[in-house]
């Protein structure tokens, strides 16, 4: 009788593995597609990808570490011309203090103006404004100048303080959270307010708490 060999199959043969048909990063090509009202705080470069991280990296920062009614971590930052700024310089009297992403991004331009111009009101209001992101001194001091920002903004290279005071990021942590506190005269804080991509709405809730006190 006539015997009848068969090939041999192996798992590899039986399953192949196939590479994914959408990969799980979105590069330049990609984000440049889509509304720029979507990434008001985000800046490419050509040879930058955006990848997703993990969820224990989501995790991180989600969870808030300043809250209200609670007095935040003390900071010292170089403001726009260099000097040392100490958070406690402002005991006394309400401060606005606004972390946005960066320098010369639509979104905090717009928001960077919005407060310029609404200035007088926070001062009526006896109240000071600062504005942090991780942009360096000379970068803060351009952007001043070019707008014309009558207050103080401070360098946080490294993300330091934004790290100690917990604020949010936004894309899966890509993208530097846009987050508003109002912190009392005895340096506690009244509102905590969040908001990507409305960054004019941070200047009316605190005024509204402001006026308010």
């Amino acid at each position: 009788m006539a015997s009848v060999s068969l090939p041999k199959l192996t798992l590899h043969s039986l399953f192949p593995t196939q590479s994914p048909k959408t990969p799980l990063c979105l590069n330049n090509s990609i984000l440049h597609k889509l509304p720029q009202s979507q990434f008001h705080g985000l800046k490419l470069s050509r040879s930058s990808s955006t990848s997703i991280p993990s969820s224990s990296s989501v995790k991180t920062s989600i969870f808030a570490k300043v809250t209200q009614g609670t007095v935040p971590p003390a900071f010292t930052l170089k403001d726009q011309d260099g000097k040392n700024v100490s958070l406690s310089k402002f005991k006394g009297k309400p401060v606005v203090v606004y972390f946005y992403p960066a320098d010369e991004t639509p979104g905090c331009t717009k928001q960077a103006c919005a407060f310029r111009d609404s200035y007088e009101k926070f001062k009526k209001a006896g109240a000071e404004v600062v504005g942090i992101s991780g942009d360096d001194s000379s970068s803060h001091k351009a952007f001043s100048k070019k707008y014309k920002l009558p207050f103080t903004l401070l360098s946080d290279e490294g993300n330091k303080v934004r790290k100690d005071w917990g604020v949010p990021s936004d894309l899966f942590g890509t993208l530097p959270g846009r987050q508003t506190y109002v912190l009392d005269k005895n340096g506690k804080v009244q509102l905590i307010y969040n908001n990507q991509f409305q960054p004019e709405k941070h200047i009316d809730e605190t005024l509204k708490l402001l006026q308010s006190l």
